[in-house]
């Protein structure tokens, strides 16, 4: 199992060898330092604890600079290992981009961007309601929510409500192309987040 922490930098495109066009998205990745191994026991499971980043001092308290063995990390993340999943680093480790090659299959998690309060045609792709027959400004509105013969809105009712800002995980990303001296690498396809979102990413 290899896995990194990295931030979304902005998409662009990348011709391949025989001329073909690849929407790609740059991911600046790494290098991020093993700060704790869980080989079950009292814990209960399997995982490995990396810090990336850097933090001033007066913005983290003492118990993360415990766990952090004295180093000053802007974040830390736990990945669990799988059945079959193994890891042969050491605490103190770092790992870089060059843990990854080329083809390699990714698992990417990050936050979406959000979009604050948004209705129903946004939202959840409602067609609205039309401009004629009597009425007047319903183009965006949800219409009727089916009451009926109940005394409450059903659950699950698509509605107008927050919209975004959800923890997405996009499967089978393919890497393109990796730059060891600048630490990025380049993803076939988008990823969740704006620019300088957190991203996790797995390949097994």
């Amino acid at each position: 199992m290899k896995f990194i922490l990295g931030t979304k930098q902005n998409m662009t495109q990348y011709f391949g060898e025989d001329g073909t066009v690849f929407p790609v998205t740059v991911i600046s990745a790494g290098p991020v330092k093993v700060v704790a191994v869980k080989a079950g026991g009292k814990d209960g499971y399997n995982s490995v604890q990396v810090g990336f980043g850097e933090q001033k001092k007066h913005r983290i308290n003492k118990a993360q600079i415990g766990q952090m063995k004295g180093d000053l990390f802007k974040v830390m993340k736990e990945f669990r290992l799988k059945e079959g999943d193994k890891f042969e680093g050491v605490v103190g480790d770092m790992i870089d981009v060059s843990a990854f090659a080329m083809g390699d299959k990714l698992q990417v998690s990050g936050i979406s961007k959000g979009k604050g309060f948004q209705g129903v045609v946004k939202r959840h792709g409602f067609h609205g309601g039309p401009r004629t027959h009597g009425q007047k400004h319903s183009e965006r509105e949800p219409g009727s929510i089916g009451g009926g013969l109940r005394t409450h809105v059903p659950k699950g009712m698509r509605m107008a409500g927050r919209m975004g800002s959800d923890r997405i995980t996009i499967k089978n990303l393919k890497v393109v192309q990796i730059d060891k001296e600048s630490n990025t690498m380049l993803i076939e396809g988008a990823v969740p987040g704006r620019r300088g979102t957190l991203l996790e990413i797995i390949s097994r």
